[in-house]
């Protein structure tokens, strides 16, 4: 009797263990091979196609692909550059028109460009979209700020932070800034004394964007803030070489020698951040002076003594987002800026025509008023932005079941909306798309750049010359960093 019931308590503890293993291959046969087939079959009947989907990889081994053919072609001299940046999307929208899938893993994204579609995301449906997860390390150095968080609690940091950016603030701001720019001017001015110099502009410019904006975020804790922005660029450099690795599922929590590294200085970073709030609220209390610019750190500080919803554990995230999000965006954008008007001179006679004409000699600081009287500049700047910018695409997921531009979204379809591409349309920016004209900014449309020697205009022809020699002879090297490349890679498709 003993031995019948034994065989039928293993009997049993096999049928259990069978049917647990059936169970757990029925869902990794839904997740990685029936669901994708029933949303390319949703998709197909709208009329929406892509590349097909191979088990559990996706597309991500055509991608590769596409994007080391890209990388390892040189460049032609083009601005024209979706091809290399974004290869895969520039290959498939040929192929499948400008709304396809792709299949990242067993993970679907709807590629969009149509800008129709793309204001339904942001604006008029943007409630039944949210952004995409960040990667664990890359989570780690934006910090739970703005940039992640979702909700109401988005919205509650958004509402306190606002004052940070408002316009009179803004204006406040650009004697902090000229003071930066004027510095790292009168370093150049003393290295060009010994005769001709070569300037590596990124560099420079990573610099100045950080010591702005630390100045911004810290305000008379400048200091303080600026050995803590050190601290953060160090671990970001940790996880760009992470990431030119292959990223091993848990691999991250094996305290390997760059994973201690990493998280003491994520533990200095918080812990430094918790002594500098805590000497600033001893310092200045929580009232913000009534009149000059308002910093970052003292708005949040104000925030939490009215607010038992914001903890000095969210002004520590919100702190490290907001260098995180603007070091590298604004030192590309001044990088570009500058590259473009190396290559096209007769736009950078113009620009420096007006500055001397509305701010005056060198050694007077523009003033908030000036800025706005920059109108070349500022046409010159929304070119460089179009051309190159910061972000080159984005990711947002669907909440629910959804509707966009009247096709029928499945919850949890990523909507990829390649920014770089919308950019260099030429249905939508004509078929100078891929050409540096500031220009299409301005109200004159027929405003053209002149000649450095004379009055008349450029003909195309003349213009196009100038640029190809002038980039021969002062072509700068403004290729970013491999480790800040890495980052930035898995950056764009958020």
């Amino acid at each position: 009797m003993m031995m019948m019931e034994d065989k039928l308590l293993n009997w049993l503890k096999l049928v259990f263990i069978s049917l647990m293993v059936l169970l757990f291959v029925s869902k990794i046969a839904v997740l990685l091979w029936w669901r994708p087939r029933k949303i390319e079959d949703h998709f197909s009947k709208q009329g929406i196609r892509g590349p097909p989907y191979h088990f559990f990889i996706g597309n991500v081994k055509e991608i590769v692909s596409l994007m080391l053919k890209a990388s390892s072609q040189p460049m032609p001299f083009s601005h024209n550059i979706l091809p290399r940046v974004l290869a895969f999307y520039h290959h498939w929208r040929k192929i499948y028109g400008a709304t396809f899938l792709i299949w990242f893993g067993p993970t679907v994204r709807l590629a969009v460009s149509d800008p129709d579609l793309i204001r339904e995301v942001f604006t008029s449906k943007f409630e039944f979209y949210e952004k995409n997860e960040a990667h664990p390390l890359i989570r780690q150095l934006e910090g739970d700020g703005l940039l992640s968080l979702k909700g109401e609690k988005w919205a509650h940091h958004r509402k306190i932070l606002t004052p940070t950016f408002h316009m009179e603030n803004l204006k406040l701001l650009v004697p902090v800034v000229a003071k930066s720019v004027t510095d790292m001017l009168d370093k150049w001015v003393t290295m060009s004394e010994s005769g001709n110099v070569e300037i590596e502009v990124s560099e420079w410019f990573q610099i100045l964007s950080e010591d702005v904006i630390t100045r911004t975020a810290f305000g008379s804790s400048y200091e303080d803030g600026k050995a803590i922005f050190r601290l953060q660029a160090r671990q970001m450099d940790l996880a760009a070489q992470a990431f030119q690795t292959v990223q091993i599922p848990g691999y991250r929590f094996i305290p390997t020698k760059r994973n201690i590294k990493s998280w003491k200085l994520d533990k200095d970073i918080k812990k430094s951040l918790m002594k500098l709030i805590g000497k600033r609220k001893e310092n200045i209390g929580n009232v913000l002076p009534e009149k000059g610019p308002k910093d970052l750190l003292g708005l949040m500080i104000q925030a939490s003594d009215s607010s038992p919803n914001i903890t000095d554990y969210d002004i520590v995230e919100e702190c490290k987002s907001f260098f995180f999000a603007g070091k590298q965006t604004t030192s590309n954008l001044l990088t570009w800026t500058t590259v473009l008007l190396a290559m096209h001179p007769q736009w950078q006679v113009l620009a420096r025509d007006e500055v001397l004409r509305v701010c005056g000699a060198r050694d007077n600081i523009p003033t908030k008023d000036d800025v706005v009287k920059l109108k070349t500049l500022n046409m010159i700047v929304n070119e460089s932005l179009r051309l190159y910018p910061p972000i080159i695409a984005t990711i947002r997921r669907a909440k629910t079941d959804a509707e966009l531009g009247g096709y029928k979204i499945p919850s949890g379809t990523e909507i990829l909306i390649p920014i770089l591409a919308v950019h260099h349309d030429q249905a939508i920016w004509g078929s100078d798309a891929n050409e540096f004209n500031p220009a299409r900014f301005s109200e004159d449309q027929e405003f053209k750049p002149y000649d450095d020697d004379d009055d008349k205009l450029l003909s195309d022809d003349e213009e196009e010359n100038v640029t190809q020699d002038v980039y021969e002879e002062r072509r700068p090297n403004h290729e970013m960093d491999k480790e800040r490349d890495s980052i930035a890679t898995h950056l764009m498709l958020r």
